[in-house]
């Protein structure tokens, strides 16, 4: 059973709870490991992103939670950095590697923050709903170099709302050349992809990222996976792991651990 959970947000970034309430129900959870993920610092979104000045406090109070807990759980210093973060990452143990946006003619658009946000990115492609998703993977593509990450976050992000295939059908040739394509040059790193519940636990998707489609395209070259949640608040440490797990055993998926 995996009991370690390295995608987690706190009340430094967009997340609901301090690290130490989150350290607190990780124990009540039989937790052996946790990694805090604060989002980096992007410049034209402020919003859901730790500021230059919070993330000197997170890395601090995160430092302090190691040393007070030592012992009781083993705690990771991460961020996750979004492909367009302003500042490189430094002193952190691991980094989860995101796309948030895609870039068109200059602007910066969110692809996960509201349906809205979404719908005015498929009309800034014309329309072309496959167009978006090609831009999308190119720079997913790109993620570890740019941001030399150890986990590849939320691979297939732009699904969020697509639930029941509303915007796009996921298994169009379009799209799945634009994803495998994308997997392929991960899979040269040597990074793992996670497994990210998420999207469920918020209600958005049934099915985590990435899709079945997806999973079964690495399993089948040898890639391998890590179970993240992705909480925004304590509730939802390593929610629906056991689901995962089976899964990607169904898969013949090899999961890993920091």
């Amino acid at each position: 059973m995996v009991l370690s959970d390295f995608h987690v947000h706190t009340c430094f970034c967009d997340g609901k709870d301090t690290p130490e309430d989150i350290v607190l129900a990780a124990l009540s959870k039989g937790m052996k490991k946790l990694g805090f993920s604060g989002h980096a610092y992007v410049s034209f979104d402020e919003g859901a992103n730790m500021s230059p000045e919070a993330t000197k406090n997170y890395k601090a109070e995160i430092n302090r939670l190691k040393e007070k807990y030592s012992g009781q759980i083993k705690i990771f210093l991460g961020t996750e950095q979004d492909y367009y973060s302003d500042f490189y990452p430094e002193g952190y143990d691991y980094v989860i590697g995101s796309v948030h946006y895609v870039e068109h003619e200059g602007k910066y658009i969110a692809i996960d923050h509201t349906v809205g946000h979404f719908e005015n990115l498929i009309k800034e492609f014309g329309g072309d709903v496959y167009a978006v998703a090609e831009k999308y993977f190119s720079t997913v593509a790109d993620v570890v170099n740019k941001t030399g990450a150890k986990i590849i976050g939320h691979f297939d992000l732009l699904s969020k709302f697509n639930d029941g295939n509303k915007y796009f059908d996921e298994e169009n040739p379009r799209y799945l050349n634009a994803a495998f394509g994308a997997v392929d040059s991960l899979l040269k790193t040597g990074r793992p992809f996670e497994i990210n519940t998420g999207a469920i636990s918020r209600g958005y998707k049934k099915f985590p990222y990435p899709s079945k489609k997806i999973l079964e395209y690495i399993a089948a070259h040898n890639g391998s996976v890590i179970l993240s949640s992705d909480a925004h608040n304590k509730e939802n440490l390593m929610y629906r792991f056991q689901e995962c797990e089976a899964l990607a055993d169904s898969l013949g998926l090899k999961i890993v651990e920091l």
